[in-house]
């Protein structure tokens, strides 16, 4: 496992376990930093993907890499918790709590194998680089933020698709109920689920 800035030293990393900007309104069990660990082969692919598209004006922003086993237990503890609504405004709005284990919360995680990532596209405005407009945040938990959800824009399904096609370059294959999620494939290491924690 390498920490991505080992081969993009300043890619844009908004690692939102680390703080309270996620779904379970905190940081997150085994989240020490705002860090983002990802297996060497998984790493060397992403940075890939990262040069090719500084080359047409766009930049990757990663929201999660590696996620610790310990984050995966947080997660699924938190969704059977159903006094802890606080966050339903923002990521389930028409989702029951209970709904939310299963298809986007899971006991296993492919993170915890650091072959997955989260993250979405910037694109350069002026001196700096903006995101481009996905028709969801990240963690958006309803069908549109499906990656071909009919009800996003025709602007939002071609930003998706221009994140897809990137990744599918190198080896990445999307999950279809969460544009933001990429898994590199083959996995280097499938049987495997680590548990140091992200710093």
């Amino acid at each position: 496992m390498v920490e991505i800035r080992s081969r993009v030293p300043d890619i844009d990393l908004e690692i939102r376990y680390a703080g309270d900007d996620n779904f379970v309104g905190r940081p997150v069990a085994g989240y020490l930093g705002a860090g983002c660990y990802l297996h060497k082969t998984v790493a060397e692919a992403l940075a890939r993907v990262e040069r090719e598209l500084r080359a047409q004006g766009l930049r990757l922003r990663i929201y999660d890499c590696y996620r610790p086993v310990r984050a995966v237990r947080d997660f699924v503890a938190w969704a059977a918790d159903p006094d802890d609504q606080k966050t339903k405004p923002r990521y389930y709005p028409g989702l029951d709590k209970s709904r939310l284990l299963g298809d986007y919360i899971s006991p296993t995680s492919g993170h915890s194998r650091g072959a997955t990532l989260d993250l979405t596209l910037l694109e350069r405005r002026g001196e700096g680089y903006a995101p481009l407009d996905m028709g969801t945040g990240f963690d958006f938990f309803d069908e549109l933020a499906h990656t071909d959800s009919p009800r996003a824009s025709l602007a939002q399904r071609g930003h998706r698709e221009r994140l897809r096609a990137a990744m599918q370059r190198e080896g990445f294959e999307n999950y279809p109920l969460e544009w933001w999620h990429y898994t590199f494939k083959p996995e280097p290491t499938p049987g495997v689920a680590f548990d140091f924690p992200v710093k």
